[in-house]
């Protein structure tokens, strides 16, 4: 089938694109390539899609309307997975406006798409952020989170908001998924495991925030994409039980649901760090820093749901994750 593809030369889209041309199916990648972080590992990603059959790209901006609208009627996607957006929390705190851009206005543009042009399935990129001053560990995808603690957290739970009310009002079946600490090759280099790597390798220091007291359910992008294909597939219908007067947020009488994909195992940041420097074979010159605003001291996820639904939980351990992103980092960036 087609499937577009938003966020294509990005650490997930452009691994969820690959795997779909694997299975056959027709690939139509969008991406601006913007300078949030280097372009070259975006464009390198996109090199490893190019000339392969059944993959087209699209340089545009999700905030481009017209651009968009233009797309869905030339291209007529039957599946989108919607993975572009403005990430980073501690980016959000400077940068406001970006999140606004791209992952409202940008958002409402693509739902618009499918509204009109028959998709049958949008699943799209949520985030564990919007679990926010919660603290009942493991987190649910049936818990309320009506307490975000940064601006994307914010723009996140928005999101899932704006779905549920095309699923509502337009019987558009929507999947949102929240994404638990994604790493592996080819990640991001505003993410703690890469910015990590290259301080240890230059011998400069890293900054280990609220003094190493963080755990994080790192979820192993091979794992991620699975959890994505697997969603995917499976287009949601109403939950005929759902109550109005016990409403659950995970569920909805709409064709709407919202799953975790997480490694259902915590990790400490320090853990992290002693792993890391195994793999490299190099201590780390520690730098203990408060914990930022924004942030949260642990994220845990409950993937009962998606366990059942699908079939497949996350389950990569933290030591061989590691030690396959310290041989990618080393592969391209010849160190």
């Amino acid at each position: 089938m087609k499937v577009l593809v938003t966020g294509v030369a990005g650490f997930i889209g452009s691994y969820v694109a690959g795997r779909l041309l694997d299975h056959g199916d027709e690939v139509v990648g969008l991406d601006n390539l913007n300078d949030y972080y280097d372009v070259r590992l975006k464009e390198a990603r996109l090199a490893r899609l190019a000339g392969r059959k059944g993959f087209t790209f699209q340089r545009l901006n999700l905030a481009d309307r017209a651009g968009i609208e233009q797309l869905f009627a030339e291209r007529r996607p039957l599946r989108v997975i919607h993975l572009a957006a403005q990430a980073g929390v501690r980016y959000s705190l400077t940068n406001p406006h970006a999140y606004l851009e791209s992952n409202l206005t940008g958002f409402l543009h693509i739902l618009e798409g499918c509204r009109h042009h028959g998709v049958e399935h949008l699943v799209y990129a949520s985030s564990s952020s919007v679990y926010g001053a919660n603290t009942r560990m493991p987190f649910s995808v049936h818990h309320n989170v009506d307490h975000p603690l940064s601006l994307y957290a914010a723009s996140k739970k928005a999101n899932e908001l704006m779905a549920h009310t095309y699923s509502h009002l337009y019987g558009l079946p929507t999947t949102g998924l929240r994404f638990f600490t994604v790493y592996g090759p080819w990640g991001r280099p505003d993410m703690a495991l890469f910015l990590f790597t290259k301080a240890i390798i230059e011998g400069k220091p890293i900054d280990v925030f609220n003094e190493g007291r963080m755990r994080r359910d790192f979820t192993y992008v091979d794992d991620i994409v699975e959890g994505v294909l697997r969603v995917s597939a499976r287009v949601p219908t109403g939950d005929l039980q759902w109550r109005g007067d016990q409403p659950d947020p995970g569920t909805s009488r709409a064709p709407y649901r919202l799953y975790n994909i997480g490694n259902n195992s915590p990790v400490e940041l320090m853990y992290l760090i002693e792993t890391l420097e195994r793999a490299l074979g190099k201590q780390a010159i520690k730098r203990m820093l408060p914990m930022q605003p924004g942030d949260v001291p642990a994220t845990y996820a409950d993937v009962d749901d998606l366990a059942r639904d699908v079939g497949f939980k996350p389950a990569t351990p933290i030591e061989e994750g590691v030690r396959r992103f310290v041989a990618w980092y080393r592969e391209f960036y010849r160190v």
